[in-house]
């Protein structure tokens, strides 16, 4: 099967992702402490503007974090979800980052989770992303295409070790229409009512 070519741009992959962290020293112990990061570069901004540093993600990639003395507060369903997957919604804001998957190997997503739950991290169980009708199964199904689990940072950042499981491409794959504004009353119209809890 042919993987499909960028032919505007010799782009090879993510240089750097950067986030806004509340606290770089807890930062720095839950990624390189216990996800085992290495941290590969730190900056002092200019003029008290904060800090900035790198962690080795792997492959010649790096993940970021910024702190701003002057940062605001973080608004969880607004800057990032207010839930783990599976325990309500993961909806988000326009222009903020839902979530961060890392890719791990496929055979070792079960042990992963083990490792990061002896380290006192809440971790969700494995979820097979498949093509069955709520997209997720507890167990391996024929059109699963990748396993996760999820995780929060200090920050409440949502985190994903997700292991593929088969070449994105296959036919089928890309299927869809891309939604825009004026889908929005037609999707809500699909969403299941959830009942409040009684007061």
């Amino acid at each position: 099967m042919a993987v499909p070519k960028n032919e505007k741009f010799e782009i090879m992959g993510i240089n750097h992702l950067a986030l806004v962290c509340r606290d770089m020293k807890r930062t720095v112990e839950f990624y390189s402490g216990v996800l085992g990061m290495p941290l590969i570069k730190t900056l002092d901004l200019p003029y008290g503007s904060g800090q900035h540093f790198f962690f080795d993600i792997g492959n010649g990639d790096a993940l970021a974090f910024f702190w701003f003395p002057d940062a605001p507060d973080s608004v969880p369903g607004v800057t990032h979800p207010a839930n783990l997957i599976g325990r309500g919604s993961m909806t988000s804001a326009h222009a903020s980052m839902n979530h961060l998957a890392f890719n791990v190997p496929a055979e070792r997503i079960d042990e992963y989770q083990r490792k990061l739950e002896a380290a006192g991290i809440e971790v969700t169980p494995v979820v097979n992303h498949d093509e069955s009708e709520t997209q997720a199964s507890m167990e391996l199904t024929p059109s699963t295409f990748v396993r996760s689990i999820y995780f929060l940072d200090p920050d409440g950042m949502m985190l994903e070790f997700a292991a593929w499981t088969r070449a994105m491409g296959a036919p089928g794959d890309v299927r869809h229409e891309p939604a825009t504004d004026t889908d929005k009353a037609r999707y809500m119209a699909m969403k299941p009512k959830v009942k409040e809890p009684a007061q």
